[in-house]
């Protein structure tokens, strides 16, 4: 495992995450799906425990794709992880959470997007 691929990997999904709920993208619509107020929390151990996470599903995809995957294969595998396993495990949560579809479209979304984004990083360095 190429540990500076899972790095950029976790780096690109944290930005990625940091513009996909930012005011100017996702970020209004999520705090007005999530009741409005911001959840509290200091921001340095909510962008630690954030990049850690990241980190973590970064190694597991790095495991899944193997050491020299085909561009394509690396973006189908993100799309497979993102939408078949993530954003479809949310699904089941949100339904029984009774949270709304939007908000579910906005999480899912940014998911789909951060494990197309690592097949990217994976396929691009493989």
């Amino acid at each position: 495992m190429n540990i500076w691929i899972v790095l950029l990997a976790a780096v690109s999904s944290f930005l990625l995450g940091g513009l996909w709920y930012s005011p100017a993208l996702f970020g209004k619509a999520w705090n007005r799906e999530n009741g409005g107020v911001p959840a509290a929390g200091h921001p340095v151990r909510v962008f630690g425990v954030s990049f850690g996470f990241a980190l973590v599903a970064a190694v597991a995809f790095a495991m899944l794709v193997g050491p020299s995957p085909t561009l394509e294969a690396s973006l189908r595998l993100g799309m497979l992880a993102g939408l078949g396993l993530v954003a479809a495990s949310f699904g089941i949560n949100y339904q029984f959470a009774q949270r709304t579809f939007r908000l579910w479209l906005i999480d899912a979304g940014y998911h789909a997007a951060q494990f197309l984004l690592f097949g990217l990083v994976f396929g691009l360095w493989g």
